[in-house]
């Protein structure tokens, strides 16, 4: 159920506010297009409309609620989605959501329901029924004061027609007209230059100023004769008329009234128009009345949805800590703390359980640091041990997986990747079959990167494990047979060139003596003694090649151009075998090296001379010879490559520079054990390997800089062993 809601939520997001504004726009054109602005909605509709935009507008509240809870989460040290906080403000949002929307529609809809009665007809009868019937008593009691002031103000005009005001008849007259018409108050004003209301005759005035009862704005409208008749002050219907325009002389006259009546008659007017001008904004006060519910019904939403957030703050920030510290003890911070808080609640409880947890581990840890300490001192000695033993070291387990290679062993086996974990036998079936045999110390041969390999392995075991030290003998042995053959190799040139000078001196001899004398078949002689004297030839080059492997004299190191060492090595052949095609290619025009020049141009012809008898023996060689010798020279290194398109090298290429290894049938297995003599003499290394397409290719690696060190050193010793040369009988002496 999470999960589908997990995945419905960024629909819920898009779809509520697409939602809302469609409520906003429809409710908009349902109120502009429901008849008369001035009649209001009906209250259940309004209702319906108020729930319907308050669902939506809360909707939309808790769903950005619930995005700034997830945004507050994940900038805590948690980093979490905010579950907790939007479970707590969920349920708060539900708490203030659904009780406020029920009290907001019941609200809205019984307080319309209520107020129904004062926006209809009825009670717009009764207020103007009201108003009718004070304004009535006001009309009549204006009508019969009109009637009254103009027919005194006609008497009086007549009577003053005939006497003046001053007569003592004119104010006999002016009480009898106030006692037949009962009137509360008389007077009459005259306004002089100056337009200051002055008294001329008065009864019964109280002590209210001239300026109230003949105000100056109404002059000019009673300056037409029309009279003035008012309810403003309160108690009294009053009266004002023009009685004389030449003299600007009114006639002012009030007859008591009920002031509650006038009273209540202003209130009913009063009434009456507020009410029609409620009625006139009748909707807008209904919308505004429904707006300001449905503003408060999200306040309290609003203010529910921040409870939750501080609740969740509070309780949330305590786990945020306890997590915090515990990534802090996963990393390796064993002093990480947690605040306790000062109420003993199951949060504190929790704190103070994790500090005492962690105090413990610092100080369990320590002694673990302390003992590891010792056991790295150990480790580190071993491992340095290890490390300079130039043996070969691998520990195995008792199920032979192997625990521990140092890195001499690693060099010795052409190890790249880790082998810690693997069978022994996964990595050398031959070391696996020693602990097999039983045997403490065996001599086992490999391949190891294509090589054939001697090791000299000793097995010792210990608690179930095994621990096995080699040696790799390859070269020890490859010496120890170098020198022997080279013992051989004296000890044959010592005894077969003694007598290889006589033999040939005898046939010779032979062949010039009795040569002519010979007539029985004299070609037979000749042929007989020709071969004497070549083989005699041929043992004295293989006793020269003896001397030469068993007694290679010491190089004499001077710089020499290697360009001409090579193209002397190859002209002789170039000249011998036109057959073949010779190239020679040098990208500096003269390279220089320190070499033995004598030695350098017998090895680089040994190696001409194996391509071309390789060249010539092979007979399925069907396309033209080709011999390339390639000089290059870069970053303190001369290398020089050999190649040639003959049948390749033999399976036993490995051998090939072993004294007395040969795959020919006319060699002496010399060749290459003197070149690589050579080669290694001049501080170089020798390689063999196939040519793409087939032959051989040869490589010859020196470093210069090497060979000079070694050139400055010689000329040195020179220099001191030139002081001899003063001396040469001595030095005779000595050699001798």
């Amino acid at each position: 159920m999470a999960w589908r809601l997990h995945r419905l939520m960024p629909l819920i997001e898009i779809a509520t506010p697409i939602a809302t504004l469609l409520i906003l726009i429809a409710s908009y054109r349902v109120i502009a297009a429901s008849g008369r602005p001035q009649v209001p909605i009906s209250p259940t509709f309004a209702t319906l409309l108020l729930g319907a935009n308050l669902l939506a507008f809360m909707s939309l509240m808790v769903l950005i609620a619930r995005r700034v809870a997830i945004y507050r989460a994940s900038q805590s040290e948690l980093g979490s989605r905010g579950r907790l906080h939007v479970r707590l403000m969920a349920f708060f949002s539900l708490i203030a959501t659904v009780p406020t929307l029920l009290v907001v529609v019941f609200a809205s809809l019984l307080f319309q329901l209520g107020t129904q009665f004062w926006f209809s007809d009825k009670a717009r009868v009764v207020l103007r029924s009201s108003e009718r019937v004070a304004q009535a008593y006001v009309t009549e009691s204006k009508e019969r004061l009109l009637g009254d002031i103009t027919a005194m103000s006609g008497d009086l005009r007549y009577f003053l027609s005939a006497t003046t005001i001053d007569d003592p008849r004119f104010a006999t007259e002016f009480a009898r007209q106030i006692a037949y018409r009962g009137l509360s108050e008389a007077a009459i004003i005259n306004i002089d230059s100056s337009g200051t209301p002055q008294l001329i005759a008065l009864a019964n005035l109280d002590k209210r100023a001239l300026d109230k009862r003949l105000p100056p704005a109404t002059i000019p409208f009673l300056q037409g004769g029309q009279p003035r008749i008012t309810a403003e002050a309160g108690d009294r219907i009053e009266g004002t008329i023009l009685l004389d325009g030449a003299s600007r002389t009114y006639l002012y006259i009030s007859r008591q009234a009920a002031p509650d009546v006038l009273a209540q008659a202003v209130r009913a007017r009063s009434a009456l128009g507020d009410y029609v001008a409620t009625i006139d904004r009748a909707r807008a006060l209904q919308l505004r009345f429904n707006i300001l519910l449905m503003i408060m019904a999200l306040a309290i939403l609003g203010v529910a949805i921040w409870v939750a957030m501080r609740v969740a703050d509070r309780l949330v920030r305590p786990v945020n800590e306890l997590v915090s510290a515990a990534r802090r003890v996963a990393a390796g911070d064993l002093t990480a703390r947690v605040h306790i808080s000062p109420s003993s609640d199951e949060v504190g409880t929790l704190g103070s359980a994790f500090n005492r947890m962690t105090r413990k581990l610092g100080e369990q840890t320590g002694a673990l640091v302390a003992a590891n300490s010792q056991l790295e001192d150990r480790s580190a000695f071993i491992e340095a041990v290890l490390s300079g033993v130039t043996a070969g070291i691998i520990s195995v387990d008792s199920q032979r997986h192997v625990t521990l290679v140092n890195p001499s062993g690693r060099t010795m086996l052409d190890l790249q990747e880790p082998i810690e974990g693997r069978p022994l036998a996964d990595i050398s079936a031959e070391l696996d079959r020693v602990l097999d045999s039983g045997n403490r110390e065996v001599v086992v041969q490999t391949v190891i990167a294509g090589e054939p390999r001697t090791l000299a392995v000793r097995s010792v075991a210990a608690e179930g494990a095994s621990v096995l030290t080699f040696d790799d003998i390859t070269q020890r042995l490859a010496d120890q047979r170098r020198a022997a053959w080279a013992d051989v190799a004296r000890r044959i040139a010592h005894e077969i060139k003694n007598p290889l000078t006589p033999i040939q001196l005898a046939a010779e001899r032979l062949q010039r003596r009795y040569g002519k004398e010979i007539s029985s078949d004299p070609a037979v002689f000749a042929q007989l003694t020709a071969t004497i004297v070549r083989q005699v030839g041929d043992m004295r080059r293989i006793v020269d090649e003896f001397s030469s492997f068993a007694r290679m004299p010491k190089p004499v190191f001077r710089e020499e151009a290697i360009v001409d060492i090579a193209r002397q090595a190859m002209f002789l052949h170039e000249v011998a075998h036109p057959a073949i095609s010779f190239s020679l290619d040098s990208e500096d025009l003269a390279p220089t090296m320190v070499c033995d020049r004598r030695q350098l141009g017998q090895a680089l012809t040994n190696l001409v001379k194996n391509a071309v008898e390789a060249i010539e023996e092979n007979p399925a060689q069907h396309a033209p010879g080709v011999i390339a010798m390639t000089i290059r020279v870069g970053e303190g290194r001369l290398r020089i490559v050999l190649a040639d398109n003959g049948p390749g090298l033999p399976v036993e290429r490995d051998r090939l520079t072993e004294p007395y290894m040969t795959t020919r049938k006319r060699g002496t297995g010399l060749g290459l054990a003197i070149v690589r003599k050579i080669v290694e003499d001049h501080l170089g290394t020798l390689s063999l390997r196939d040519r793409p397409g087939g032959g051989t290719i040869v490589d010859l690696d020196f470093d210069l800089e090497a060979l000079a060190t070694i050139a400055t050193v010689s000329e040195d010793r020179a220099g001191h062993d030139g002081e001899d040369d003063k001396f040469p009988s001595l030095k005779r002496s000595g050699t001798a």
